[in-house]
């Protein structure tokens, strides 16, 4: 049964690994130490309800549901850890500066934000869920979704980040 589990987690984590790491790199505003060491104490944590999931669709909504429940139990404590500053070399591709110039953007604009709020953001704007998959993500109410990403968007738009009308929370959560 152990064997058996264990193979279909590999395969789970095999494929998806990389995706869960981008989610928590947007999640930690692009800290990516911070980022891999949230991804895989969710994958530890998929692993051990692995029996309990279920089904192998419903384990990446999982390991995603308990990253952002883990950031935000972790938002009130300090980190006083190293920050590595070694960085690997981009690998340089026609179109590749832009590309990274927009993420390191995205990045310190999502780490202006409370973390709460920026959970709301990725999970909106990155992970296309509905208000109401967000609430049941967060453990709270469609009304306190919609005030998350109204007061980040607002946020955004006051830094310059945004024009007026991007991503207006009325028409970006009016599908739901």
């Amino acid at each position: 049964m152990r064997n058996g589990r264990d193979e279909a987690f590999t395969a789970f984590m095999t494929a998806r690994y990389g995706s869960l790491l981008r989610t928590a790199t947007l999640l930690t505003g692009g800290r990516r130490s911070r980022a891999e060491d949230l991804a895989q104490e969710a994958l530890l944590r998929t692993y051990r309800a692995w029996n309990r999931i279920g089904r192998l669709e419903a384990a990446e909504a999982y390991t995603r549901t308990t990253m952002v429940r883990l950031l935000i139990k972790d938002r009130h404590r300090k980190w006083h850890a190293e920050i590595p500053a070694e960085r690997v070399p981009e690998v340089l591709r026609p179109g590749h500066e832009d590309r990274v110039t927009t993420a390191v953007a995205v990045r310190e604009v999502l780490r202006t934000l409370p973390s709460a709020q920026r959970a709301v953001l990725v999970l909106r704007f990155y992970h296309q869920l509905t208000e109401r998959e967000i609430a049941d993500v967060l453990g709270c109410s469609p009304g306190t979704v919609k005030s998350r990403a109204a007061r980040a968007l607002a946020a955004l738009r006051d830094h310059g980040f945004l024009s007026a009308s991007a991503l207006d929370p009325e028409r970006g959560f009016a599908d739901d």
